[in-house]
């Protein structure tokens, strides 16, 4: 596990980047955070980091915006809205999750038992005791892949 403090939304967005440069096919990322706390701002760093240039903002209404143009397709989920794990079938989530590009999953603690074992965690957290801008932002997976990739402190 890495821990990074952030303290603006251009440091949160330069994490996404990093990572997004940094990951392969196949790759999945859950990102996860309060309402308010950055996870579209680091899903445009992300997408930045795959060499996306379409605009890229959080498909709450959609649950998934598929991009390409990039490295490698990107797969940006956003299942806040799902209320039941059948949902996810229906979208065909396995096609996306087991393919070739690379999936970005908001809120993917709510479908926690579909996940694939290998997915790399992004916790985004504030503490506005240190500042309005301030994000604690953890990255883990079991084999710690993707945490020497981190350089932003």
């Amino acid at each position: 596990m890495k821990i990074i403090e952030a303290h603006s939304p251009k440091e949160t967005y330069e994490l996404g980047r990093q990572l997004a440069k940094a990951a392969g096919k196949g790759d999945l990322f859950v990102l996860n955070g309060e309402l308010g706390v950055g996870k579209t701002v680091f899903a445009q760093g992300f997408a930045e980091g795959l060499e996306i240039s379409e605009p890229m903002n959080s498909p709450t209404f959609t649950i998934l915006e598929i991009h390409e143009g990039g490295r490698f397709p990107l797969y940006h989920f956003d299942v806040y809205r799902i209320a039941e794990l059948e949902e996810m079938d229906e979208i065909g989530y396995e096609e996306f999750f087991y393919g070739d590009g690379i999936c970005l999953v908001e809120w993917g603690s709510l479908i926690q038992e579909l996940l694939p074992e290998n997915s790399i965690y992004i916790t985004i957290e504030k503490d506005l005791a240190r500042g309005f801008d301030y994000r604690r932002i953890r990255v883990e997976n079991e084999s710690g892949r993707m945490e020497d990739e981190i350089t932003c402190d």
